[in-house]
This record gives structure tokens, sequence and C-alpha cells, in this order.
């Protein structure tokens, strides 16, 4: 026996800001493969070059866990872009410190996360624009900053930082 779903009452925001997410993703991934590098190996190289910063920092801000970040900044080392030294502060703690290459990379990488974000803007009407990130740095800064708990485990997303 087929039955009618129930009709919705609201526009599914889950499964829309799902999808414009995916598809960002593979944008900026497909932009970035023109630098060589990922768009998390350019957040982390991004984040490291801000301050001196432990890996264990920028696995934070980068949202990242253990695992990742290692992976990642074993690849960046692979590349030149950047280097595991001992901080100026903490002997004890390894910074992860960018190489020339590196801020070169960032440099770059800067203006491909513009441009990609700067087409994805253009593409809504002129007045829309500014609502639309307003609307959207709004919710991600109040009523969708923390994820909940939950029995059952959600992957985490990136945030958009950096």
């Amino acid at each position: 026996m087929t039955t009618t779903p129930p009709l919705r009452q609201i526009s599914d925001l889950s499964g829309l800001l799902d999808h414009a997410s995916h598809v960002l993703a593979t944008r900026m991934a497909a932009a970035f493969a023109e630098l060589g590098i990922t768009p998390r190996a350019y957040c982390v190289l991004f984040h490291a070059q801000e301050a001196e910063r432990t890996q264990i920092q920028l696995a934070e801000l980068s949202d990242l866990d253990k695992t990742t970040m290692v992976v990642t900044v074993d690849e960046l080392e692979k590349a030149g872009l950047a280097e595991r030294r001992p901080s100026a502060t903490d002997r004890r703690a390894r910074i992860i410190s960018v190489t020339e290459a590196g801020v070169r990379a960032v440099e770059q990488g800067t203006a491909i996360a513009d441009r990609v974000h700067r087409e994805v803007l253009e593409s809504l009407p002129g007045s829309e624009r500014e609502a639309f990130v307003s609307a959207l740095t709004r919710l991600v800064d109040g009523h969708l900053a923390e994820p909940v708990e939950s029995e059952r485990t959600v992957r985490r997303a990136r945030r958009a930082r950096g």
C-alpha cells in the first residue's frame, strides 16, 4: 500500500545546507588543485602563519582530528611548505612553522579561496548577497554555534574559517 508523505511546512534546511556545503567543498578542492594542495592544508598553513602554534592548537582551529592533523603536517613538510620546530617559548612544545614556500602558498591560496567565494556570492542578486552572508553568520555565531549532545554520532563538518 502506498501512502502520501506529509507535506513539509518548512524548507529542509539540513538538505539545503548539506548540499551547498558539499558542492562548495568540491569547488574549493578543484580550485586548490591548481596550487597542488588541499583546502585542509591551506587552512592549517593559514593558521600556522598567523601565530606560533602547536600541532594541537592548529588541529583545534582547523577542526581536524589528531590523525588527520599528523597526516596533513607530514604532507606539508614533504612539500616543503611547513616544518615542525621547537617552540621559542616552551622547549617541550613543537610548533608548525611556515616556510617561505608555504607563505607563498598561503598568499595564492587566499586568492583562490576569495575567488571561489566571490563566484558563489556573485551568483546571487546583489541585493541578496549581504543579507545571505549576514544571516548565515548570525546563525553560525548564534543558534547554530555549538553542536548539541546526541546518542548517535554525527560527523562533524569543518568550520568555515581560514
